[in-house]
């Protein structure tokens, strides 16, 4: 039996520029005497951790779990501590501030720290005196305690446990505003640090303001976003200096970290937003109405007519009879004006061109509501058959592998090469789908048909792919034994992942550039014309002057 690394092969594409997917190279290239595809591999060792290395050395963000973020939390405060020589209460105050910016926080302190600490609420000095022996006075109750029964901040308003433990409790349950809490004392800029959260909240009131805690860090943070998911606590931290926002957080999720919707190369978030409202808005209900009915002209209220003669009644409590057509009460009607499927009286009146705006602006809200179905029928087919590849990848980890690997004496490990061509399905599809509502938006005819050809191509080399997974895979799974033809498959499934996943990376590029190749194209041909033009006229004029000589030459004889 084959080695892993054996079994492992790397296809070796072309450099060339006239196959605009596969990298160059003609078919034939791919081709044996048996008619069978030859993808070219060569055998390449490859190592698991390499791959997994290299491929998030190429990504532009990571995930972070609660305790990665809980960990870049306490980085900041004890540097900021440390450079700036204060307690970590203090710290957290200042960041808070000047939302976990580290180094907004230095730039600011050592700019000028006194108004820094007025402006945080991190009092050097008490605002009011304490006196050196007697009772305090509470400054929520009112009672009178002992000097160690009553706590302060760095301002000095005396406050018994009692009052802290209920101010703090009300202002986390108020929600994340305990965050920034200052001094019960009315117009005092004192802030309350998280060292007395600490001392006076409860469990249950300690577990809420430690969770505003940990978002703060996120939601105030411009490099960080929280994955959408429902029930999802992972955050992704994205780097700067790259176009691809798109990102995949550990839940499974792929969103966009720009706009947070779903992930939709190779579409800009602009149309995306576009496109999810047109999916949403009601104007395609106003445009379907427009173009499959006509309104009562009694009632005027919207009636289609799906089937039958042109003879209609409004419903009750209207019950008003008319012709379809011309929209003139049906009494006026009969054999005269062309019976119950017909109307002369609609045709003198339209030849005469008292129904062309109404004619013309129903058929444009036809023609307009036929143009968002065809595209959005295919956004949404390549969505149902994203969710079906999803669930088709679940089935073949769970049950397919394992009893795979039992009939073909081959180690799970081996098989790989499945799953990952399921995966690139699963992507293929999803940029397929947004492809649609790139198309919907193009307007540019000579684009418009250079993008429908790679669209379809893209189409027709998904679905071999996808056949090859679903189908050929079966009559493996359903054999009674090792089968030599198995190797063959895993080749050919491999080359065909191969293929596509370089086929949609370059379609990707081709529309995020905007199809410039058109433009390219288009002037290069311009250019050639325009040469030729001018070549051309050089000739003639050339040609003209010798025929001119040769005239005049014998004239004169």
């Amino acid at each position: 039996m084959d080695s892993e690394d054996d079994m492992l092969d790397a296809h070796v594409m072309g450099s060339g520029e006239d196959d605009f997917y596969s990298g160059g190279g003609s078919d034939d290239d791919y081709n044996e005497s048996d008619d069978e595809p030859d993808y070219g591999f060569v055998e390449e060792e490859l190592d698991d951790s390499v791959m997994i290395a290299s491929h998030r050395s190429q990504m532009n963000y990571v995930v972070l779990k609660e305790e990665d973020i809980r960990r870049l939390q306490m980085d900041d405060i004890g540097r900021v501590s440390m450079v700036l020589s204060i307690t970590q209460a203090e710290a957290t105050i200042l960041l808070l501030h000047y939302h976990w910016s580290v180094s907004k926080v230095h730039d600011e302190w050592f700019a000028d720290e006194e108004r820094v600490r007025k402006a945080v609420g991190i009092l050097e000095r008490p605002l009011v005196s304490t006196p050196d022996g007697g009772e305090l006075t509470c400054g929520i109750c009112f009672e009178s305690f002992l000097p160690e029964e009553i706590v302060s901040l760095s301002c000095g308003h005396p406050f018994c446990s009692t009052c802290w433990a209920g101010y703090i409790s009300t202002t986390i349950n108020d929600g994340p505003g305990c965050l920034m809490l200052k001094c019960p004392e009315p117009s005092c800029p004192a802030a309350v640090g998280q060292d007395m959260f600490e001392k006076f909240a409860s469990k249950e009131d300690k577990e809420k303001y430690y969770k505003y805690f940990l978002r703060s860090y996120i939601e105030d943070n411009r490099k960080m976003k929280w994955c959408p998911a429902p029930g999802c606590e992972h955050a992704i931290e994205f780097a700067a200096g790259t176009s691809n926002y798109d990102v995949s957080c550990l839940c499974s999720r792929s969103f966009c970290w720009n706009c947070t919707e779903e992930a939709h190369r190779p579409v800009d978030c602009h149309t995306v937003a576009q496109w999810i409202r047109k999916n949403s808005a009601e104007s395609e209900n106003m445009n379907w109405i427009l173009a499959n009915s006509k309104p009562c002209p009694k009632c005027k209220r919207p009636i289609e007519k799906n089937h039958g003669c042109m003879h209609m009644t409004c419903t009750p409590p209207c019950k008003y009879e008319f012709c379809w057509l011309c929209l003139n009460a049906w009494t006026a009607h009969g054999e005269r004006t062309g019976g119950f499927y017909a109307c002369n009286r609609y045709e003198a009146a339209k030849q005469e061109g008292l129904y062309d705006e109404a004619e013309k602006r129903r058929e444009m809200a036809k023609n307009s509501l036929e143009r968002y179905t065809h595209y959005y029928e295919r956004w949404a087919s390549n969505q149902t058959s994203r969710q079906k590849a999803l669930e088709d990848l679940q089935k073949t980890r769970l049950e397919k592998l394992e009893k795979l690997s039992d009939i073909q004496c081959t180690p799970e490990s081996q098989l790989k090469f499945i799953t990952e061509a399921w995966l690139q399905i699963i992507e293929c599809r999803r940029v397929l789908k947004w492809t649609y509502a790139y198309g919907y938006y193009l307007p540019d005819h000579d684009k418009k048909q250079f993008f429908e050809y790679l669209q379809g191509e893209a189409e027709s080399g998904l679905e071999r792919l996808h056949k090859c997974v679903e189908k050929e895979l079966e009559a493996f799974l359903t054999a009674e034994g090792p089968s030599d033809d198995f190797n063959h498959f895993r080749t050919k499934l491999t080359g065909l992942t191969s293929i596509t996943k370089t086929y949609f990376e370059n379609l990707v590029k081709a529309l995020e550039n905007g199809l410039a190749d058109v433009d390219t194209t288009q002037g290069a041909s311009s250019n050639s014309t325009n040469s030729k033009s001018s070549k051309t006229k050089g000739v003639k004029g050339k040609g003209s002057s010798k025929n001119g000589g040769s005239s005049k030459n014998s004239d004169g004889n």
